[in-house]
């Protein structure tokens, strides 16, 4: 598809703008922007399309915003498994969910869906310098798209508030890391104030395009469903960008037929950093920010969410709703997918399962359903919550009876958070 075949509108006031513009809000009105399709010019035949290439993000070319996809800037993203997660679905009490781990993206996190398809527009667009504020993930994946395209990459990221493993990523792909003496809000109100004055290409969610990859797990989930939907889809909230985007997705292929119906979405956000799901409690007509988020999952870390209107717009749409997990319920959920299903995410995205665990106990989910929680990065982003959490490996002699009584010897308890 050419990329002439798409187009921005304001999901405001409906002004529409040129994919050829550098824009990230509607001029008109400060709106988010949104990217849209002409319908006529979608081929009839996707399935047969899509059934010919591998699972990945660039299988759906037809429904992202690129002219060329050979040109893409890809490092292998998307293709992540859908795990059938039985032992936890009988602790649970729930008859089928699956797990979509997002942590098997080259960098660990879903943030490679979007930046993938964001990298390769600032390419199109003939930007020579990137930039993003980040709490760790969007900056590692950034990073090592701008070294697979050559591209000049900035990250503004709040000091000391994120994780070592993602902070290493954006060191070693060679990103200019900028610390500010602030929080992650605060890092993206200076970031996207220098690129609407400078010739650099934002790429947080608030840039259109980079939603339009995040999109492509919906997609993925279908397929992997044989042609279904979930009945629900738990999904964690920090600036709200992927829940939208996988709404949208979901959206897209009901327009076209390919599904029949549409999953409910529902949003999970830590009780430190929860401006949507409260706001939503409550009734009110828009989101009272959290001035000072705190929570140990750190890549939600975030009280002023840029795509706070998508969000509730995916969750009100979908008759979706949110909800609010403690740290302990988030670090309860992470221990239970390590030892249940063998996969080891970070404490953010365990907040899919956590909320999971949490709505089942309030009678929210029919235990007959179908249920998908997305978890968004690899434990080892964040290995020191880990480690304080759980005492240090035993230590013996190096004899076989030491060693076998060491194994006999009762678990080890978990030792409590420190904070």
């Amino acid at each position: 598809m050419d990329r002439f075949c798409c187009f921005l509108k304001c999901i405001e006031c409906g002004q529409e703008y040129s994919p050829q513009e550098v824009i990230y809000t509607c001029h008109k009105c400060g709106g988010l922007l949104s990217v849209e399709y002409e319908k006529s010019k979608i081929p009839s035949d996707l399935d047969e399309i899509w059934k010919k290439r591998p699972l990945s993000v660039w299988r759906y070319a037809e429904l992202l915003p690129i002219r060329n996809k050979e040109k893409a800037v890809s490092l292998g993203e998307g293709g992540t498994n859908l795990n059938r997660c039985k032992r936890l679905s009988e602790k649970l009490g729930l008859k089928r969910l699956y797990v979509k781990n997002e942590g098997e993206n080259p960098t660990g996190s879903f943030k490679d869906r979007g930046m993938t398809v964001g990298v390769t527009m600032a390419l199109e667009l003939g930007m020579k310098k990137v930039a993003c504020a980040s709490t760790g993930n969007t900056s590692a994946s950034l990073a090592a798209y701008a070294a697979k395209a050559g591209l000049e990459c900035f990250v503004l990221i709040p000091s000391g508030k994120v994780a070592f493993g993602k902070l290493t990523q954006a060191i070693i792909h060679g990103a200019k890391v900028i610390q500010i003496r602030g929080n992650f809000d605060e890092a993206l109100k200076i970031v996207r104030e220098i690129c609407s004055k400078h010739l650099v290409y934002l790429l947080n969610s608030v840039n259109p395009f980079r939603l339009e990859g995040q999109k492509t797990a919906a997609f993925e989930i279908r397929d992997q469903l044989s042609g279904e939907a979930p009945d629900k889809l738990i999904v964690p909230v920090g600036n709200a960008g992927n829940i939208s985007a996988i709404w949208k997705g979901f959206k897209e292929l009901y327009e076209q037929g390919m599904i029949e119906r549409l999953p409910q979405m529902i949003g999970i956000q830590a009780e430190g950093a929860a401006p949507i799901a409260n706001s939503l409690k409550h009734s009110l007509t828009t989101v009272k920010f959290v001035k000072n988020p705190e929570t140990v999952a750190t890549a939600i870390r975030i009280g002023a969410p840029v795509n706070w209107k998508k969000a509730v717009r995916a969750v009100k749409e979908s008759c979706g709703f949110m909800e609010t997990v403690s740290d302990a319920e988030i670090l309860e959920a992470q221990k239970l997918l390590a030892q249940y299903e063998g996969l080891f995410v970070e404490p953010a995205s365990a907040a899919s399962v956590a909320g999971l665990a949490k709505l089942i106990q309030m009678g929210q989910i029919d235990r007959d359903e179908t249920v998908v929680c997305i978890v968004t990065g690899h434990g080892l982003k964040d290995p020191d919550i880990v480690l304080k959490r759980f005492r240090k490996p035993v230590e013996v002699e190096a004899t076989t009876e030491a060693v076998v009584q060491a194994m006999t010897s009762k678990p080890q308890a978990a030792q409590v958070l420190a904070s």
